[in-house]
């Protein structure tokens, strides 16, 4: 699936499909959106351990979406994901909205199978890090670890090494939208850390209109007290953040399932 020319600018990191679109939304409609998530009955929401949620669009299972209409407020959204960028060969159909208290966050995992290999994930309210760390998968070679080469050839280990998939992250600021599609997709985990106070100095994204005035005192650089050797930026998180990510079931299954 070859990216949107239109979304070449907003290619962020070495993997080239990851996309970091800055103030997708403006802040009326960010208000909006808000207004409606928090106007749903109690009973949508789901609490974990370290987050609740709304699910929209109906039930995903192994065998495809049970699926419910989605609001016009968020098919206002998905349709626009899908007109304007183009990475979607359809409407995405299932929308989670996930609630982070300033500690709060989500295990590194993948979306998995079910979906399109691709996700939008709009954030809203407040900045929060997200990392994206390398699925065990690309460090096997023709399903022998990278321990067992090693230990068979210590030059071909640090060959391997040298070429090993890195780690990265990105710093989503509110109104902001990042995609993720193919090889970030299938290859890389994603996770967000259970910290209030979370760095963002090796952000892939720091060039990607990240300043916002009404967040500077959330973003900040070390003090003359801090080494001098260590270029640390932190993001400490008093608020919380809500996102909206966008997928699309491929297998839609209006009617229940006896599992």
């Amino acid at each position: 699936m070859e990216t949107n020319e239109k979304l070449h600018d907003f290619v962020v990191g070495s993997v080239p499909t990851v996309i970091y679109i800055p103030d997708f939304i403006n802040d009326t409609e960010q208000t909006q959106i808000l207004n409606h998530v928090y106007q749903a009955p109690v009973s949508k929401w789901k609490t974990l351990k370290h987050r609740r949620l709304q699910n929209w669009g109906g039930v995903v299972h192994e065998k495809g979406l049970i699926a419910q209409n989605l609001p016009p407020w968020l098919t206002r959204v998905t349709q626009r994901l899908y007109e304007e960028l183009g990475i979607f060969p359809a409407a995405p159909n299932h929308v989670l909205i996930n609630e982070y208290l300033p500690d709060q966050g989500i295990m590194p995992h993948q979306d998995g199978p079910a979906y399109f290999p691709a996700a939008a994930i709009l954030s809203l309210e407040s900045p929060v890090v997200m990392n994206f760390t390398p699925h065990v998968k690309m460090f096997e070679n023709n399903g022998t670890t990278e321990s067992e080469v090693g230990s068979q050839n210590t030059e071909r280990d640090a060959l391997v090494q040298s070429d090993r998939p890195s780690s990265f992250s990105l710093l989503l600021m509110p109104r902001s939208l990042l995609i993720f599609k193919d090889l970030a997709y299938s290859n890389y985990l994603h996770g967000i850390d259970d910290k209030a106070e979370q760095p963002f100095n090796g952000a892939v994204n720091l060039n990607k209109g990240i300043k916002d005035s009404g967040f500077d005192g959330m973003l900040q650089s070390p003090t003359s007290a801090q080494s001098a050797t260590v270029d640390t930026k932190i993001l400490h998180r008093t608020t919380k953040r809500v996102s909206l990510t966008c997928r699309l079931v491929l297998k839609v299954r209006k009617n229940l399932i006896k599992i």
